[in-house]
Formats: C-alpha cells, sequence, structure tokens
C-alpha cells in the first residue's frame, strides 16, 4: 500500500482509475471487517478528485472501527470531503471534538481543515482564529501577538 501510494505523490498524472484499482486489489487482501480497507479505497477516491465516492468510504472506515493515527486522519479528510460535496456542518460536528482530543503532528491539519468548514458556513473570524492559533507557535517572532490575535477574533468584546 506504501509503494503504491508513493508511486501516486511521485507521478500526479498516474492514470486515477489504475491507482483506483491497484487500491482496491491491494485492499482486497485485507480481513473482510478491516477498516483500513474502505479508508485506502476513500483515500483513493479522494485523491483522484472524488469526494462524494469517498465520504460513504471514509464512514464505513469509521464505523468499522477505524481509530488511532489512521482514524485522525479519516475524520480530518471526512470532513474535508463533506465541505468539498456542500456539508460543512458535518465537519464541523466530526472535528470539533478533535481540538481537545490526543495531540498529535496531525492538530494542524484539523485546525486548517476545521477552519475551510466554518468559511464555508460564514464563519470566517472563527476560521481565521483557528488558523493563526495554528500558526503561532511555528513563527520564529510574535508568537505571543498572533497568539492573542487569534483568540480576540472570537472572544467578545467586552
Amino acid at each position: 500500500m506504501a509503494a503504491a501510494w508513493a508511486g501516486f505523490e511521485a507521478d500526479p498524472q498516474t492514470d486515477a482509475v489504475e491507482f483506483r484499482a491497484l487500491i482496491d486489489t491491494l485492499a482486497a487482501e485485507l480481513p473482510a471487517d478491516s477498516p483500513v480497507a474502505p479508508f485506502e479505497r476513500a483515500c483513493a477516491w479522494d485523491s483522484t478528485g472524488h469526494s462524494d465516492n469517498a465520504v460513504p468510504l471514509y464512514r464505513e472506515a469509521l464505523d468499522l472501527g477505524l481509530d488511532g493515527y489512521r482514524g485522525r486522519r479519516a475524520k480530518i479528510q471526512l470532513s474535508s470531503s463533506l465541505r468539498n460535496i456542500g456539508q460543512p456542518e458535518e465537519g464541523v460536528k466530526l472535528l470539533s471534538p478533535e481540538l481537545v482530543g490526543v495531540s498529535d503532528e496531525l492538530d494542524d491539519a484539523v485546525r486548517a481543515t476545521l477552519a475551510l468548514c466554518l468559511a464555508s458556513l460564514g464563519r470566517e473570524r472563527e476560521g481565521l482564529s483557528l488558523v493563526l492559533g495554528a500558526l503561532a507557535p511555528h513563527l520564529p517572532r510574535y508568537q505571543r501577538s498572533m497568539a492573542n490575535y487569534a483568540r480576540l477574533l472570537v472572544e467578545p468584546e467586552a
């Protein structure tokens, strides 16, 4: 599976139908109740521009118990796909709990995707606050200022 994805990422002109067929073949080698199989299939559909086909597969993977790092990726990617098909409110519901969950290298992706969902709902200030808050720790200077500006975007005025 890793080799298939590495080849796809190395050559973005890879034929989408052939790539999805390869992922399907590899996923079929997994046990029937494996949540990884629908997750990988969803990723393949998503990565080839078909969020609509990816959504039910991400849901299936999560329903089958996909958790941990892949589970978090599935939530991020499902939220993005939901936004792409005009259902950003579901993306907000799915990702909001991830803001207080286990912290890992996907934290910024959670915030960026949630910000996009919020912007699609007309809640740009909340989205910008999330993005600035995620960016602030990476800045060589102005970390405290940017974190405060992020907070002030959503804090009620006194």
